[in-house]
Order: structure tokens, then sequence, then C-alpha cells
């Protein structure tokens, strides 16, 4: 079903799958900023919410900063937050309600405040409140614009040192290898040759279940987020060590029959122990749990482990909406929910 392209074109009709298969260039998206500190910066606060979130949670995991740095889903702000935090407020659309008063409230923190979007009541606001701005290019879902974000964090943390020299190098570099590891999962690709196809046929029909360890994390999340919104499939994630302290129990018992996918995304870059627990936990939940299907995530270093692992989730997910029968593109009640916060 997913080598016939002419039900592919149909049911994509808005091209997911080539917005898709274009994210390694956001990774080569250059910015303008001008932002120097009123104060010394002591800690970083990233405001956010869904897709817009996902690019902070990344950056914890690499390049990583030199300072404290927390992520903030929510209408408001650490108690913290004062005129030596650095609050950087994010949403593609530049309407997220949540964001918006999270910029209040640093606004009356006092907090230095650096804006991300793609427009919206939030790129109006940083404009008339001269806040600083970096503009994301728009036209896209927010959860298809991730990679927009990650320069655009490079530009502002490498002119406070907050990451060490060379890193955006790296960036670069892993763009141009996205480029040819993408072409593997394209729809023109059969089935029989093509990993994300396979995968996708696998999980069709199931919830899904995402696990990795600490440093794969943000993947794992992306993956959670792409079936959400790209299949309109229910999908819930978890990451090593934490899972063998609580979840790993909840597997041995009810419901007896299990309508589940579970999907590990391995790592070997991930510490020795969180991979034995990988291994030990598959063996002692056999049969009491679907057997996990691994992902190994292909590249040598982490920086292309994580944009390979996210991508293939990304053409993952598009593959199971078009099994399902959905347009992966819009995303309908999100739109019909926001409306009605507002009636």
């Amino acid at each position: 079903m997913l080598d016939d392209l002419k039900m592919i074109h149909e049911r994509d009709a808005q091209d997911a799958l080539g917005v898709a298969g274009k994210q390694w260039q956001q990774l080569q998206q250059a910015y303008d900023l001008a932002f120097k500190p009123k104060a010394d910066v002591k800690n970083v606060v990233f405001a956010g919410m869904g897709g817009s979130a996902f690019p902070g949670f990344f950056f914890q995991t690499w390049p990583g900063l030199s300072v404290p740095f927390e992520i903030v889903r929510n209408y408001s702000l650490p108690k913290y937050v004062d005129e030596h935090t650095l609050v950087i407020v994010s949403s593609y659309s530049g309407n997220t309600e949540e964001t918006l008063a999270a910029l209040d409230d640093a606004i009356s923190r006092k907090a230095q405040i650096v804006v991300i979007a793609a427009g919206g009541k939030l790129a109006e606001r940083a404009r008339v409140e001269k806040h600083p701005l970096l503009l994301i290019p728009g036209g896209i879902q927010p959860r298809m614009s991730s990679f927009y974000f990650i320069p655009a964090f490079f530009k502002l943390f490498q002119s406070l040192h907050f990451i060490e020299d060379g890193t955006a190098d790296q960036l670069l570099a892993v763009s141009e290898w996205l480029k040819s590891q993408n072409d593997s999962w394209k729809p023109e690709v059969p089935t029989a040759q093509n990993q994300a196809k396979q995968i996708a046929l696998e999980l069709m029909g199931k919830t899904v279940i995402m696990y990795s360890g600490p440093l794969l994390a943000p993947a794992a999340n992306k993956w959670k987020i792409c079936f959400n919104e790209n299949a309109k499939n229910l999908a819930w994630w978890n990451q090593y060590p934490e899972f063998n302290h609580n979840e790993f129990i909840g597997w041995s018992s009810h419901p007896v029959d299990k309508p589940f996918a579970v999907v590990e995304i391995r790592s070997n870059l991930e510490h020795n122990r969180i991979q034995k627990r990988f291994e030990v936990a598959e063996r002692l939940l056999s049969g009491k749990r679907p057997a996990p299907l691994v992902v190994q995530p292909r590249g040598d270093t982490l920086p292309q482990q994580l944009f390979w692992s996210s991508m293939l989730g990304d053409y993952v997910s598009i593959y199971v909406a078009l099994l399902n029968g959905v347009n992966p593109t819009p995303v309908d009640l999100v739109e019909k929910f926001k409306k009605a916060l507002d009636e």
C-alpha cells in the first residue's frame, strides 16, 4: 500500500513527506541577532509549548549549556527568574497563549528577553516592545519547523559563550550528512528497501510507546509528538533509567491484552549501564509486553544520531497517517480547541 504513489499524493495533499525531506536544510538557516545582556546572565529559561518547546529539550542533550537551563511549558515562570535570567520566549505561530503569558511574566520580573517566532502576536510584540527577535521562516506546521530553531539557538548561545567554540561547525556538517541519509526514506523507495515504511507497517493500528536513554530522549519525544499530530495516533514516551523505577513494573499486570507497540531507540553512545538496562528489561518483560521494535540510530556522533532518529520519526509517523487514511498535515481539533477556549 505504501508503494502506491497515487494514494500517497492523494492522502498527503499538503506534501508533509516533502517538508520532512527538506528538514536538513533548516539546520543551515542564518539569523541576525543584536542581543547585549544588560546584566550578567546566570541562568536561562526557555518558555514554549509543543513543537516550539522541542528544540529546547534537544539543546539540553546536545550541545548543552554552561549555565543552568530550564524549559517551561506553562503560563508562568519559576520564582527564581529575575534580571539575571535570560528568558527565551518561543512560539512558531506567535499566538500560543501560554507563551504570551510567559512573556508578560518575564517582563514583570525584569528578566532579559529574546523572542523566537515566525510571526503572530509574539513577533509583533517583540517589534513594538523592542525585544531582540529571531524570526523563523513560516509556512509549515510547528512540529515540522523544529530544526529551524536549532541554528537560532546557536546564534544566541554562541554570542553569550554558553556553548563551546566550533560546535556550530558540527551543525553544518550534520546537515549535509542528513541530506544523504534522508534519501532512503522517501516515498519512491519501495517498502522492501525503506526502513520508515517497514516500521510504519509494524506500528499501524497500535498505541505507540517510545523509550530511549537520556541522550536520545529528544528524539523519542519527537516521535511521540509526530505520532499524535501527523498520524492522529495515541502515543507516549519515557526514558531509561527512570523507566525501571516505576513503569517497568506496570507492564507485568493489567491490561492482560496489551494493544500497544513498543519502540526503543537504543544508542551505542548511551552509558553502558543504560544499554544493559535495555537488555535486562527486555528479557524480564518477555511475554508481558510486546517485543520491542529496536531502532539503532545511525551516525558516529550524538548530533548525527539525534537528528537522524528525529527525522526517521517524522517519516514513520507520516506513513502511519497514510495507513490510517488521514491527511498528516492539519490538526483541526487543536484549532477547534483553541477557538473554544476563547468562547
